[in-house]
């Protein structure tokens, strides 16, 4: 059996997802969000570091569909306290209370909401890349639980690839962010019928605020008995303010 690079399944992955989403749009109906456009700029002077955690400081996004360019919820993340384990407190305006975001250490996530349903993983794997330069490639091999039923363990194998500085526009202002993009395949909790399950996201990482300017995260996987791919949402999380 012949074994794809990351880079041939990312293509693959990203060619299967756009014939997948083209085949169900009705002609002229519905008008996806466009790609983030960030304009190349120089790498920062030195190693850049990121913003330490500290109980307060706080982040809003707005929830979209990519697809239909929909806003699904405005969503408020907060760091509620800080030690050997960093906890961040989300909260929807629909959606009310949320799970909350666990890193041990800062920059390595324990539990993950970010994922339906949110994932808990025994050692903690990189949220974003461990070198703050363009170029910088990681993998890691990791095993995760679903929060509700940690009686189980499930395969996780994440590729990050960091890109290039670019210069991004959002709501809550312009930044210069560090982009990346992470390819994972997994186990899903539902392997009983859920079959070769891939992820996929692009992130504009931003050092000086301690997070995301924009995320945007889909993923397709293969549904037994049917032989054909099936697609998860696509969402893009897009910074409206932060402190």
């Amino acid at each position: 059996m012949t074994i794809s690079s990351p880079q041939e399944q990312e293509f693959d992955w990203r060619r299967r997802s756009l014939l997948m989403f083209l085949a169900t749009l009705p002609a002229g109906c519905i008008t996806p969000l466009p790609d983030p456009r960030g304009r190349l700029v120089p790498s920062p002077a030195g190693q850049p570091r990121m913003r330490p955690p500290e109980v307060g400081q706080e982040w809003v996004y707005a929830l979209r569909n990519v697809y239909n360019q929909e806003v699904l919820d405005i969503i408020t993340e907060r760091v509620v306290s800080v030690g050997a384990q960093v906890r961040i407190q989300r909260t929807g305006l629909h959606a009310g209370t949320l799970p909350d975001e666990i890193q041990s250490p800062w920059g390595m996530i324990k539990q993950d909401p970010h994922w339906n349903p949110p994932q808990v993983f025994p050692e903690p794997i990189p949220l974003w890349p461990l070198e703050l330069n363009a170029g910088w490639k990681g993998h890691f091999r990791r095993e995760y639980q679903v929060l509700d039923n940690p009686g189980y363990h499930y395969h996780w194998f994440l590729t990050m690839n960091a890109r290039e500085w670019e210069e991004v526009q959002v709501p809550a202002g312009k930044f210069r962010a560090l982009t990346f993009h992470n390819f994972i395949q997994f186990v899903s909790f539902e392997q009983y019928y859920r079959l070769e399950s891939e992820r996929t996201e692009d992130l504009w990482l931003v050092p000086e605020i301690g997070r995301w300017a924009i995320r945007r995260s889909s993923g397709i996987y293969y549904t037994g008995g049917k032989g054909d791919d099936e697609r998860e949402d696509f969402w893009e999380w897009q910074l409206q303010s932060w402190k």
